[in-house]
């Protein structure tokens, strides 16, 4: 079983490791588009209608593709009153509780996720502006990450399961 077990830390690890490092450089993207738009419009006198939403799903890419990643360093954001006096292994324990709900509301967002991008590729849907872009693309970006983060608070729940048994997984 421990086998079976370090063998999907090590692989979710690695997935979340390039989707996040990928995912990073995301937001270089987004400034040569904003660079882009704000050089049109001054120079040009060429507002771009298109700018806006692309840095939007851009931005939404960004955040949930690096969300396993971030959750994977740690980084990620933690009410910290008692937490940081705990041992490790009363912190391991505490993480084990939290993971349930961690992992309950990720399977919601992507059962979700997947129901929107259908409904997104089945009516195709777009969104209602001037550029009106298809949705599918992004909604499919969105679902994956959110997939990603859920695989990965398994494997963090896994780790800290062995924490809090005096072992290490990864």
């Amino acid at each position: 079983m421990w086998k079976a077990i370090k063998t999907y830390v090590r692989y979710v690890d690695a997935v979340s490791w390039v989707v996040g490092r990928i995912a990073m450089y995301l937001l270089f993207v987004m400034i040569g588009i904003l660079l882009y738009s704000s050089i049109s419009r001054t120079f040009f006198n060429l507002p771009l209608a298109w700018v806006v939403e692309m840095s939007q799903f851009l931005l939404a890419a960004y955040y949930l593709l690096g969300g396993g990643y971030s959750m994977q360093l740690d980084a990620h954001v933690r009410m910290d009153l008692l937490y940081s006096r705990w041992g490790p292994r009363r912190q391991a324990f505490t993480d084990t509780i939290t993971a349930f709900f961690l992992i309950f509301y990720l399977v919601v967002l992507l059962l979700g996720g997947i129901s929107s991008t259908q409904y997104a590729i089945v009516y195709k849907q777009v969104n209602y502006s001037a550029w009106a872009p298809p949705l599918w693309p992004i909604k499919v970006v969105m679902t994956f990450g959110i997939a990603i983060m859920l695989l990965q608070a398994i494997s963090i729940f896994f780790k800290d399961l062995a924490r809090v048994r005096g072992e290490r997984l990864a």
